[in-house]
Formats: C-alpha cells, sequence, structure tokens
C-alpha cells in the first residue's frame, strides 16, 4: 500500500541547512494500523507530511498504491491527494457554517463525484454514532463528535491510506480513548489502512507496526508492536 524508499528533506542552505529527515525507509501493508512516534522536533510530522503529499521529498520516493508519486506535476498530485489519502488532525477542521453532513461530503464535491455521497456519508456517520447529528451545524456538536465527524469526512473518498497527525490531542481522556477505539473498530471493519502520529504511544495500546522517529532518523527501525 505505501512504500517509503531512501527518503530525505532538507531546508535552507549553507550554514541555515537542515536535515528535517534522513534515509526513510519503510513499507505499510493494506490494513495496517501504524504510529509514527517521537518527541516534539524529531520529524515525525515531517515525515506525515510526505506521505501525506502536503511538502515534496528532497530526496527519495513515496509509492502509494503503485504509484510513484514524486513523479506527479503539481495538479495530478493534487487530484491523488485527495482521491487517495483521508487526513485526519488534532483539531477537527470542521467548516463551522456548514452542517456535519455536508462537512463529510466536502471531499466528494471538491473531487467532483457527488452522485451518492449524501446517502454514503449518512451511512458512515451512523457507523460511527452521530446519526442524530447530521443536520447540526459543526459549531454545535461537542469536541468529540467534531473529531468523530473528521474521522468520518476522512473516509468518505475511500482512501487508500488515512493519516493522523495527533487526533486525540485537543480532547480530554474520555473522547480521546474513545477516539482511539473508533479508530481501530474503523481499521478492522473496513480494512482501512492508518498511519498515526502520536506523541502518546501507551495509548492506542496493541498495533500492527510502530517506528519511533528521533533527529530525523527511523532510530528502531520497523517494529511489530507485539515485539517487546
Amino acid at each position: 500500500m505505501l512504500e517509503v524508499l531512501n527518503l530525505e528533506k532538507t531546508y535552507g542552505e549553507g550554514e541555515t541547512k537542515v536535515k528535517a529527515l534522513q534515509n526513510i525507509n519503510f513499507t505499510v501493508r493494506r490494513g495496517e494500523f501504524m504510529l509514527i512516534v517521537g518527541s516534539s522536533g524529531s520529524g515525525k510530522t515531517t515525515l506525515l507530511n510526505m506521505i501525506g503529499l502536503l511538502d515534496r521529498p528532497t530526496r527519495g520516493k513515496v509509492i502509494i498504491d503503485g504509484v510513484d508519486t514524486t513523479a506527479l506535476n503539481d495538479n495530478d498530485l493534487s487530484a491523488f491527494r485527495n482521491s487517495k489519502l483521508g487526513f485526519i488532525f488534532q483539531f477537527s477542521n470542521l467548516l463551522p457554517d456548514l452542517t456535519v453532513l455536508e462537512n463529510v461530503v466536502l471531499p466528494r464535491k471538491i473531487q467532483g463525484t457527488l452522485a451518492g455521497a449524501e446517502d454514503e456519508a449518512r451511512q458512515l456517520l451512523k457507523t460511527v454514532g452521530l446519526e442524530s447529528q447530521v443536520d447540526k451545524f459543526a459549531n454545535k456538536v461537542s469536541g468529540g463528535q467534531a473529531q468523530r465527524a473528521a474521522i468520518t469526512r476522512s473516509l468518505i473518498n475511500k482512501p487508500a491510506v488515512v493519516l493522523a497527525d495527533e487526533p486525540t490531542g485537543s480532547l480530554d481522556s474520555v473522547s480521546a480513548e474513545m477516539t482511539v477505539q473508533l479508530l481501530k473498530s474503523l481499521n478492522r471493519k473496513l480494512n482501512q489502512t492508518f498511519i498515526i502520529v502520536t506523541h502518546d504511544r501507551p495509548q492506542f495500546g496493541d498495533v500492527d507496526k510502530i517506528i519511533t522517529v528521533k533527529d530525523g532518523r527511523i532510530v528502531e527501525g520497523e517494529l511489530e508492536a507485539n515485539q517487546p
């Protein structure tokens, strides 16, 4: 599903040159639930931005669903990102003047594939327990409900991979636990691939794979989560 090969990212030049990522290599199989962990400034969010095609690498390749994304021009890259990737952020980033349903359907509207989108969105919202919130404006639901709506929005295009950057970071402990369990449930039910950046590794319990990033490098290689 995903191959990251010899990935590097450098910012600046000369004395201001900073290597944010160096020699990053890993693979993710379809349906895996993977964590990227590391301290603040380790490079884990930069790595997620590379995988999410939000920034281009200085060197190396990101291959998603068999496509070498580094070979795509900007227009093709944008279209590929919208169709193949889903995003969840620390804050839900819902548009307050749209309803929950309208927020979830938005990626399909951008993609220009609205046929059947509303029915699919309603079904997904039912799956995450938000069927009673579909017509509420986004600023009228709780933080936990808003994050569930954001998770639903990330799934509406049936992405190859969902990328989440600290998805529980803005939630209270109860909502955070509910969000973790929801992500794991969707991973199993939909065979959906998730890659999650977090500073709170224990919160996620057993997962398929973990990589640890420090100073822009993977320091523990690819770890199966059930290994000590």
